[in-house]
């Protein structure tokens, strides 16, 4: 399974020879096992000539070792020096193949940021079922149920007529217990988030009981709740994974929009953060780039000193910071991402939003 040691590790792979990146679409319904091989020999026509066994390799990973599951595969190739790597993924992922020096991570890690170690509590009056999934499949889950609460109708009971009175509440103290109830589920999500290691937290439920978990909650599980969604406490997993990941969607594409127009804000200030592929490379090789945004599928071809690294649109006679040579790349943007990730800054990849144009398609808020 994905997780960011796999990528640090892929994105620290660099061969002698090329690396055939291939990532698939194999939901069904997208097409019967003959149509995905027939996209699959289309992605990789083109580098037959230059990368024979590499092709071969993964049509026949296709053809002889996929056992037909899940929705996107992602196949890494270089036979020079033994390596293949496969993933199987429950999402969907765009088809499209790559040959570079370094394995394409692009989707990789834009599938680890938007569905990457999700927490999941699902909550009533009584107890809770927690979830842990990642990239859509389910890692674990657990359950916790507290005292038995009685619905209790006002206006009967001590007060009615010919009856002996009681000092006991029978409202108060269901009350009492729901509270007790939700601070235990509280406290059992917190470990269980903790443990899991999740990234972001949703809350399912029925008004007002996932609010009022949430108030229970730390400080720093509130600040990575995303939100909460209606759900019987009842739901099989797969009903509660589409409603989480429903809403979860939506908390995402909020926050891109509000990082986007931070990044703009900077740059038209000039300070704190750049847009458009030149002024990004230029800090992506200062190392300041906090969070790298690009548009889903860009690309654009440029320029890398083979002794330093330094990524540049424009072709030079001589590095300006080491003197060294200059070679043509086909992709500026992958290495940008290569570099921002083993810098330990975050990659974010933006899918469908109109004001990437404002960029160029391409931009970065900055550490400093």
């Amino acid at each position: 399974m994905l997780s960011d040691r796999i990528l640090q590790d892929m994105i620290a792979f660099k061969p002698a020879a090329p690396v055939l990146s291939v990532y698939l679409d194999v939901d069904p319904s997208s097409g019967a096992a003959d149509t995905v091989r027939l996209r699959l020999r289309a992605l990789v026509k083109e580098y037959e000539a230059h990368a024979p066994q590499d092709v071969d390799r993964v049509l026949r990973y296709v053809d002889h070792e996929y056992d037909g599951s899940g929705r996107s595969l992602a196949l890494f190739s270089c036979a020079e020096v033994g390596f293949f790597h496969d993933f199987i993924f429950a999402l969907p992922l765009r088809s499209r193949a790559r040959l570079l020096e370094t394995p394409y991570v692009k989707p990789l890690a834009d599938l680890l940021d938007n569905y990457g170690h999700f927490g999941v509590a699902v909550v009533d009056s009584q107890g809770a079922r927690l979830f842990h999934f990642h990239l859509g499949e389910l890692v674990s889950q657990e359950g916790t149920a507290g005292e038995n609460v009685r619905s209790s109708k006002h206006g009967r009971g001590s007060s009615a007529p010919g009856r002996r009175s009681s000092s006991v509440d029978p409202a108060r103290d269901g009350d009492e217990k729901v509270e007790r109830n939700l601070r235990q589920a509280a406290e059992f999500a917190t470990e269980f988030f903790t443990t899991s290691q999740v990234r972001r937290v949703l809350v399912g439920g029925t008004d007002p009981i996932p609010q009022r978990l949430i108030d229970l909650l730390p400080k720093r599980w509130q600040s990575l709740t995303l939100g909460t969604f209606p759900i019987e406490m009842t739901a099989g997993h797969t009903q509660v994974l589409e409603k989480a990941m429903a809403l979860a969607k939506s908390a995402e594409q909020l926050k891109d929009q509000r990082l986007i127009e931070s990044i703009i804000t900077s740059a038209a200030k000039g300070e704190g953060g750049v847009i458009r592929l030149e002024d990004t490379l230029d800090a992506v090789h200062d190392g300041k780039v906090q969070t790298l945004v690009i548009r889903d599928g860009y690309r654009a071809p440029g320029h890398r000193c083979k002794n330093c690294g330094y990524l540049s649109m424009r072709s030079m006679p001589a590095c300006p910071f080491c003197g060294g040579d200059f070679e043509y790349i086909e992709d500026a943007v992958e290495f940008a991402i290569q570099r921002v990730i083993e810098n330990g800054g975050e990659v974010q990849v933006m899918h469908n939003n109109p004001q990437m144009d404002q960029m160029g398609n391409i931009g970065a808020l900055l550490r400093y």
